[in-house]
């Protein structure tokens, strides 16, 4: 039964991307029979080379997926550095879950409203310090938000997956038994900065392969973000290409394939450039291990407080967009307030709300249980998917299986807008929901599991009454983790949903272009409030007692 489960598994969250990628690729060689294209050529990757500013796009997509990624991994060492094994740690813990919980988009959207040239910042320059907000003045500090070098964007996304690659870092400093290299290393007449960088770092970057392969496939491939703060004049590739993808002139779908087709070669380039910087830094050239005692203390509190102060301010700045009524600019505050905009949108934003959770609560549930089964057929079998191919759908962007797939999805069935967007969301979340599960799993004594089937318990009454238990907090938060995923989800909801299901990222990233400030703030609030509600209840989950996590059966 386990066995033909795990086909089911890999049938639905691993296969999928090769029809993905056929179906991409076979459409950027021209082949689109029915818009009565039956001839393969190189027409698209033509067009795609021939577009005006294309190689600056690409540029651009390269530099700041880069950039982005490995300021982020910087960011997180010298929080880790400064802070591992201090009380201070254990703040920082607690506030990982409210900064993984706040989407990338809602994130963009109070960036945006923080450092836009008429943005909350500018304002209190001017009311506080006496800053001259005149319209020169206010020009030459727009190099955050839509600037040509994409500052912005990579600032963003650098700030916004720190948190993710701390989580992601404590079960590897966990086994890495950081007390012990201390120990050693102290011994040896090495300080604890130089511990950090000698001993640990080395170590630290080779475990964080593939949370920094998907940090750097998804900072590439990001379309949402770049949307709302990144350049314009050329967008980014990944922006570019999905802009061909809606064009209303169907001829020209092969350019638009073929642009999907060169993203993913980009991204297999750079994961390729990403384990040559991690093989040249721990391998390549080790005599920075061995050489001189050098070692630099990294301010890494400062920078967490930094992200927590960025954070915490963005949600009282939408909340006062979304009931300021007049606000000139440089005003630092409203001079009129109403809830007449939360009125008006109540009734809009309720019907988005109850989808886009239905969506989010389907497909974490659904993706909770396919990890739960992956991870026990591997304990039982000693056998598993490698790991990389479960990571796929984390490191392939997205533009380059999508359309492949709603190809697929039209020949199947061209109407289940709802079941299709629910698979996608599942095929995007898995891999983060096993991911979430894997130190748990990993980490559990089997032996528990053994005495309670030596005391005559079937083995899923074993399961039921002594494994889940124990890592029931774990198990809830991997489901916050599919819920906050699924939510996030901006192209495969618009792809696979012809645009026919509407969520709360997809109407927010909709409004940041140009609509109402205050009708942007009221999507952008609750679509950071909703996957805190599910984080908040996973913390309290972790919080009860053993006794009160016990189901009888």
């Amino acid at each position: 039964m386990l066995r033909a489960l795990y086909l089911i598994i890999i049938a639905v969250c691993i296969l999928p991307t090769l029809p993905g990628l056929l179906g991409v690729t076979v459409s950027a060689l021209g082949y689109i029979p029915p818009l009565g294209m039956h001839h393969f050529s190189l027409d698209g990757f033509a067009l795609v080379f021939s577009w005006e500013g294309v190689w600056r796009s690409i540029g651009l997509t390269i530099y700041s997926a880069i950039a982005s990624s490995y300021l982020a991994c910087l960011i997180t060492f010298a929080v880790l550095q400064a802070t591992w094994g201090s009380k201070f740690w254990r703040k920082v813990e607690l506030s990982l879950s409210p900064l993984l919980a706040t989407p990338h988009v809602a994130f963009a959207i109070g960036f945006t409203f923080l450092f836009a040239p008429t943005g909350m910042g500018v304002r209190a320059l001017h009311s506080l310090f006496g800053y001259d907000a005149s319209p020169q003045n206010i020009n030459d500090l727009a190099f955050l938000i839509k600037d040509p070098y994409a500052l912005g964007l990579i600032v963003m996304l650098a700030l916004k997956e720190v948190p993710f690659l701390l989580l992601m870092s404590i079960s590897i400093l966990t086994q890495l038994k950081i007390d012990q290299i201390e120990k050693v290393s102290a011994s040896l007449g090495y300080s604890k900065a130089q511990m950090w960088w000698k001993c640990v770092f080395p170590q630290w970057l080779t475990k964080l392969r593939f949370p920094m392969l998907a940090v750097i496939a998804y900072s590439l491939s990001v379309v949402d973000v770049a949307l709302i703060i990144g350049p314009t004049n050329p967008p980014t590739f990944a922006v570019l290409v999905w802009q061909w993808f809606t064009e209303p002139d169907l001829s020209l779908l092969p350019r638009a394939a073929a642009g999907a087709v060169v993203l993913f070669a980009i991204a297999s380039l750079l994961i390729a450039f990403a384990r040559l910087v991690e093989w040249t830094i721990t391998k390549g050239i080790r005599c920075w291990q061995y050489s001189g005692r050098s070692g630099i203390s990294l301010p890494g509190k400062s920078l967490f407080l930094l992200i927590i102060s960025l954070t915490v301010l963005m949600v009282p700045l939408m909340l006062i967009w979304s009931f300021a009524q007049r606000w000139r600019f440089p005003d630092l505050l409203p001079s009129r307030y109403s809830e007449r905009f939360w009125q008006l949108e109540w009734d809009s934003i309720l019907s988005t709300i109850n989808q886009s959770l239905s969506i989010a609560i389907i497909t974490a549930s659904i993706a909770l249980v396919l990890a739960v089964l992956a991870h026990e057929y591997r304990i039982k079998y000693k056998w598993q998917v490698p790991g990389y191919i479960i990571a796929i759908p984390m490191l392939i962007p997205q533009l380059s299986i999508l359309f492949g797939l709603q190809v697929v999805t039209l020949y199947l069935s061209s109407d289940s807008y709802f079941f299709w967007v629910c698979w996608a969301h599942v095929f995007f979340a898995f891999p983060f929901v096993y991911l979430a599960l894997d130190g748990p799993w990993k980490s559990f004594d089997t032996g528990l599991t053994r005495v309670a089937l030596s005391l005559g318990k079937s083995p899923f009454q074993a399961w039921w009454k002594v494994k889940m238990p124990i890592l029931l907090p774990a198990i809830v938060f991997a489901w916050a983790v599919g819920i906050s995923v699924s939510l996030a989800q901006y192209l495969p909801t618009l792809m696979l949903g012809a645009g026919r299901i509407s969520t709360i990222t997809t109407e927010a990233v909709a409004l940041s272009s140009g609509f109402d400030r205050r009708v942007t703030a009221i999507y952008a609030i609750w679509q950071a409030l909703l996957p805190l509600f599910f984080f908040t209840f996973a913390i309290m989950i972790s919080r009860l007692p053993m006794k009160c996590r016990r189901l009888s059966i």
